[in-house]
């Protein structure tokens, strides 16, 4: 009966196989209604070059996750036990009749292997075709697609289809329904010129009690102006010098053209940290990205992360990686074009990668409803190879409180895409992947909670374990009823962590100016995780990797290791969004860090953590 069982599904793969792959039956592999915020407008160009992504199922996915978790958490006693690039390789990888299959379909279009390329693990195939091809092939019909807002084109379709064989084997393919607009979360930006109508505080005004502080102060000035002082005094790390000698790195993603000024960073040395003049970072270029650095082409974004991020961290190396293409497509131009979201270009390249910074912040993110789930997911997994080999990645949770940042009910604009129009929060991907620390945002000494400080709830992601206690607790605290219908009380809730995220004073084109965001608080709150690194890295113990599993732990052990956050809340789709309570809550997660006391939680385990 064995040696039955086992030829029959062979002699059905033989069967298949010799059916030419183009002739076979197709099956509809996703199908969405139209966006809303879109409108489908003429027929892509057939001559129009697309590249596809072509996602291969990782059948050993949660075996990953399982190691995963065991590495990140402080209990276990595999803790910092990370893996290597091969070993996260040799768990992802699809297999050997799903490339077989594929491979034979790709061949019947004509498309062989010096046409295409594939991820080191072989759970990618990237292959550029025209439109023509890729309508043959996903039997589907490609549009140019407007943004009814901004003007921006894509070049989608609302469905497509594979061979029927090929289902199990093809996990996705895109670009095809991804309707996301990548953005950067920045959210006030203002030249700070000498006419500003501000109440100066005098140089001699006392400092402001904060026992959580360096010294137990931080200085006055801070309430109008953050500066790379602020935030050391502030968070406790006056004092601490980071190794250049024990291999700890940090690095910073650039997207949408946003390029990172030396020059404007020299400026910036030589007003808050005259001694880091003359030292610089590495900038990686990913997928055509670019370098320039013509002073008047300079990126608030760019230059806001990198001044502050390396700034808290000098002397530690810093790279900076510049990840070019957009998804806007225009019309007119017919030459190769790329239209995937860049995120995914940058995941292709440092997961190729044997050696990676320890610690890197992204303030660039999707509305999440905007990102196909299986997209969203495995993009997600691709997060978790990365915390698997010990990176921790920091995300901005967002700019818009739960939703759009609008309070007032007549002038909210959170209404789902899902052809229901119904009115509900929006949480933003990649904040919401479990395997990342998503990081919200405050303001002021002594600190609350910023306004637009991204929080919420994902309709894709289900809550992890690591965040149950804490996020239940906060559940169970709001009144029956509250937002019923706006949210998912079951997902992955967001953020994590935060940092303060307006008033940062950098450099742009040469002119000092103030500007806010939680793309402000990420890159703070990564400098401060490096910082850790340095601590560890420096008495021999591996970096810290994915971080939330620990955060949690040690929240719950010891809660003034995070500064609580208690005032403060984040309106949005026509609400006053979620309260910032004692303990975690959707506004400023766990709190801003103690830097001084998770050093010492971190290297001399003083909260008796097993794995630690």
């Amino acid at each position: 009966m064995r040696t039955l069982s086992f030829w029959v599904p062979l002699a059905l793969a033989v069967v298949v196989s010799a059916i030419p792959a183009k002739d076979c039956a197709h099956k509809v592999k996703e199908s969405i209604p139209p966006p809303r915020g879109w409108t489908k407008s003429a027929p892509a160009p057939a001559d129009h070059i697309i590249e596809l992504r072509i996602a291969l199922p990782q059948p050993n996915f949660s075996e990953l996750e399982k190691h995963l978790y065991e590495v990140s958490d402080p209990l276990h006693d595999r803790y910092g036990q990370h893996l290597s690039k091969e070993e996260v390789e040799s768990l992802i990888a699809p297999e050997p009749e799903s490339i077989h299959l594929v491979n034979e379909w790709l061949a019947a279009h004509g498309l062989y292997e010096d046409s295409l390329s594939r991820s080191p693990a072989n759970d990618w195939v990237f292959i550029k075709v025209p439109v023509s091809l890729a309508e043959e092939m996903l039997k589907t019909e490609y549009h140019v697609w407007t943004h009814d807002a901004s003007g921006d084109a894509v070049v989608r379709t609302t469905a497509y289809s594979i061979p029927e064989h090929l289902d199990s084997h093809v996990e996705l393919i895109q670009p095809t329904t991804m309707f996301a607009r990548m953005k950067s979360l920045k959210t006030t930006f203002r030249i700070n010129d000498a006419q500003e109508k501000t109440v100066a505080i005098p140089a001699d005004a006392p400092p402001i009690s904060v026992p959580s502080a360096s010294g137990g102060h931080v200085d006055a000035s801070c309430n109008q102006t953050i500066t790379i002082t602020c935030l050391k005094q502030l968070y406790n790390a006056v004092g601490f010098n980071p190794s250049t000698k024990n291999g700890n790195q940090i690095g910073i993603t650039g997207y949408l053209e946003q390029f990172a000024n030396q020059q404007d960073l020299q400026s910036f040395y030589a007003d808050q940290l005259p001694e880091a003049l003359g030292s610089s970072f590495k900038t990686i270029l990913i997928n055509g990205g670019l370098n320039n650095q013509t002073l008047s082409e300079a990126g608030a974004e760019a230059n806001l992360d990198t001044q502050f991020a390396y700034g808290l961290t000098f002397p530690t190396p810093g790279t900076f990686f510049s990840t070019g293409g957009r998804p806007p497509f225009k019309p007119d131009v017919l030459t190769p074009t790329n239209t995937n979201e860049p995120y995914s270009e940058w995941l292709d390249f440092v997961l190729s990668q044997k050696t990676l910074p320890q610690s890197i912040s992204t303030s660039y993110a999707d509305d999440e409803q905007t990102v196909p789930v299986s997209f969203a997911k495995r993009v997600c997994n691709g997060f978790a190879q990365l915390g698997a080999r010990g990176v921790s990645l920091m995300f901005s949770s967002g700019d818009g409180g739960v939703g759009d940042g609008e309070e007032d009910p007549a002038l909210q604009e959170c209404f789902t895409n899902d052809g229901r129009n119904i009115t509900r929060f929006v949480p933003l991907f990649p904040p919401t992947c479990p395997f990342v620390t998503a990081v919200g945002g405050t303001i002021h000494v002594p600190e609350t909670a910023v306004f637009f400080s991204g929080g919420g709830f994902s309709d894709v992601f289900s809550r992890p374990a690591y965040q149950e206690l804490a996020v239940s607790k906060f559940l169970e605290k709001l009144a029956p009823g509250t937002y019923k219908g706006l949210f998912n009380p079951n997902g992955r809730a967001v953020p994590d962590v935060a940092a303060q995220a307006d008033l940062f004073r950098i450099f742009l084109s040469g002119v000092p100016v103030s500007i806010g965001g939680t793309s402000a608080a990420a890159p703070t709150f990564t400098g401060i995780v490096s910082l850790l690194n340095s601590a560890r890295l420096s008495k021999g113990l591996p970096p810290l990797g994915f971080l939330n599993p620990l955060i949690y732990t040690i929240q719950a052990l010891d809660p003034t290791a995070f500064n609580d956050i208690t005032v403060g809340n984040n309106p949005g789709c026509g609400t006053p969004g979620f309260n910032a309570t004692k303990g975690w809550d959707p506004v400023t997660g766990v709190g801003t860090p103690n830097f001084g006391k998770l050093k010492d939680i971190v290297t001399f385990n003083l909260l008796g953590i097993a794995g630690l």
